[in-house]
Parts: C-alpha cells; sequence; structure tokens
C-alpha cells in the first residue's frame, strides 16, 4: 500500500513538473525585446503612433512584451521599400508601415494613392473605418502579417521653390521627389512634371542644393524639418492622395503570444491609432487651420485651391486613375467609390 501510495507521489509530482515545464516553456518564447520598424521617429505622428503603442503594450502586460523603435527603418538599412517583405521574413517583428511603402508589395494598397480618391477625412474614415478597410485587412493576413489597427500620415500636400501651383500647367517641367511608387511616377509625369525617385535622406540635400525643385508629404513634416530652409518657399493644399498607416505584427510572433498577450497588443494598437490619428490632423481641421497659419509665417506662399482648380488636376491625371483601378482591382475600387460617396460629412 506504501509503494502505491509512493508512485502516485511520484506520478502527480512528474505530473506537476510536466505542467511547469510547458509553463516555463511558453514563457521563454516570449522574447526579451521586439522590434518595431518605423520610418519616422517621435516627435512625428507617425512615430508617437509606436511610441504610444509600445508603451500600452508594456504597461498592459506588465513588462512580459517589451518592444524597441527602429525609426528610419535603420533594420533594413532605411530602405522602406524592403519593410514589408523584412516584416513577412521576421527580419522585424512588427511596424507601424505606410501603404504607399508597402503597395509594390500588396497591390491594393495603391487604392489610397489613385489620385483625388478621398475628398475629405471623412472619405479617409469610411474606407479605413468600413468594409473597405476590413477587406484590404483581410488581404494583408493573407500576405503573411497580422494587421490590427489603422492610423494616418495625412493628406500629401505638394511643396516647391519656384512658384505657386495653381494648375498642372504651373508644373511644367519641375524637378520633383516622388516616393518610391510607380503610380507617384505616373501622376506627376501627368502633370507636365519631371519626377524623381528618391529616398527622404537623398531629398533633402536635393532640395538643399536645387538639384530638385519641389516634393510632397504630409504637412507636419513641413513644420518639423523646416523647409523653408531648403528652399521651400510653396505650398499648395490640393489634397490629392492621403497616406493611411497599418499597425502590423510578424505571424510567427503573434503565434508566440498567448491569446490574452494577443487581445491587449490588438487593443493597445487600436487606442494608439486613434490616438495617432487625432494628433496627424491637428491644426488642419479645424476652421482657420492654424498650421497653414505657422506655415506662412515662416515667409511661406500657402496656395488653397478652389474647387475649380482642383478639379482641372483631378481631369488631368484621370487617365492614371483609370489605369491603376485595373491594378488594385475594379470591384475594391468601385466599393470604396461607394462608401466614399456614402459617407457622413
Amino acid at each position: 500500500m506504501k509503494s502505491r501510495r509512493t508512485l502516485l507521489g511520484l506520478l502527480a509530482a512528474a505530473a506537476a513538473l510536466g505542467t511547469f515545464s510547458v509553463a516555463a516553456t511558453a514563457q521563454t518564447a516570449y522574447k526579451a525585446e521586439y522590434r518595431m520598424s518605423l520610418v519616422l521617429g517621435p516627435p512625428t505622428p507617425w512615430g508617437q503612433a509606436g511610441k504610444v503603442w509600445a508603451d500600452l503594450v508594456k504597461e498592459r502586460t506588465q513588462g512580459r512584451i517589451n518592444i524597441k523603435l527602429y525609426p528610419g527603418v535603420s533594420l533594413i538599412q532605411g530602405d522602406q521599400t524592403r519593410e514589408f517583405s523584412a516584416l513577412r521574413q521576421g527580419v522585424i517583428d512588427m511596424a507601424v508601415g505606410s501603404t504607399i511603402n508597402w503597395s509594390p508589395q500588396v497591390k491594393e494598397l495603391n487604392l489610397f494613392s489613385l489620385p483625388f480618391l478621398m475628398p475629405d477625412y471623412a472619405a479617409i474614415d469610411a474606407l479605413t473605418q468600413g468594409e473597405v478597410g476590413k477587406k484590404i485587412f483581410q488581404t494583408l493576413d493573407k500576405s503573411g502579417v497580422v494587421p490590427l489597427a489603422w492610423g494616418e500620415n495625412g493628406y500629401r500636400e505638394v511643396t516647391n521653390s519656384k512658384r505657386p501651383i495653381k494648375s498642372p500647367d504651373d508644373m511644367k517641367g519641375m524637378k520633383m521627389r516622388v516616393v518610391g511608387s510607380p503610380i507617384f511616377a505616373d501622376m506627376f509625369s501627368a502633370f507636365g512634371a519631371n519626377p524623381t525617385q528618391m529616398s527622404w535622406a537623398d531629398a533633402q540635400p536635393a532640395l538643399s542644393s536645387g538639384a530638385v525643385d519641389g516634393q510632397e508629404n504630409p504637412l507636419f513634416l513641413f513644420t518639423i524639418l523646416k523647409m523653408h530652409t531648403v528652399g521651400q518657399k510653396f505650398v499648395t493644399t490640393w489634397g490629392y492622395v492621403a497616406d493611411p498607416l497599418v499597425f502590423v505584427v510578424n505571424k510567427e510572433i503573434w503565434k508566440s503570444w498567448t491569446p490574452a498577450d494577443q487581445a491587449i497588443v490588438r487593443q493597445a494598437a487600436l487606442d494608439a491609432g486613434k490616438q495617432e490619428i487625432a494628433v496627424a490632423r491637428k491644426g488642419l481641421v479645424e476652421a482657420d487651420k492654424p498650421l497653414l497659419k505657422d506655415i506662412a509665417a515662416m515667409g511661406v506662399t500657402v496656395t488653397q485651391l478652389s474647387a475649380t482648380e482642383r478639379e482641372a488636376f483631378v481631369k488631368v491625371t484621370r487617365p492614371v486613375y483609370d489605369k491603376w483601378k485595373v491594378t488594385v482591382g475594379a470591384d475594391l475600387v468601385n466599393a470604396a467609390e461607394k462608401a466614399i460617396a456614402a459617407r457622413k460629412k
């Protein structure tokens, strides 16, 4: 009888040890530090998105998940166009990424770069927060990452060193820095400009020397980087494309976390995204648009297009829109157009 009790005790101890071993293994599967890739760091809204997300995750997981930010896409030597591939391969654990930068790998993301598709912030929200946004998340999931939430890099407005831009003719012959996505080269060629694809690191000295006349970017960058000091004396707000950001995690990393921690990371991304969108729009959604006043105070000429002036740009780029609608997928573009038409302004 005694030997039977001893045997049962040994079995119970072995079972307990096995349970502990599984739990310990699950815990040790967590990395000491997770690498988050960002193109821009704080104090930009984009960089703040990553910081808020990382801080919320660390706090809510009691330090089980620690995230280090790598701005300047430094994990891949600053090559923005390689970020999505590196994320799928596990070189990067998580990211707050640009739909523009990832569009060469995920063609559906070119939706947001269709010229003049989204006329206002309500139109952006109609896409990212509705069925179109869900469809794009399904596509990203099939492409090898886990998408969690939307952020925003903002409307991309055009600046230059030559003259106010009020019509497509004003852009003829201008050397314009554009991002490394083919649709942008098509658009600026349609305007009669000379588009030049280059990284932002290369763009700043090119603008300063006059090798490049202008560029397009969200306006928060104009003030943060003091673009008037690199010859950018003219700004035109035309709202031709906006660049939503996406909070994502590598699939293998995601699978390594417990369901409870996955839920925490997802909710933290949603919370960080809402905060970041508000920051990205600050100074531009108010009636007097104080950010434009700040830029004008730098000695910069700010041009806001009338509806008629804007329509001239829309007309010129319509062939580009039609060409890229096929690439993006006609069904997705049609769904986006319907969602925008039905939006609450």
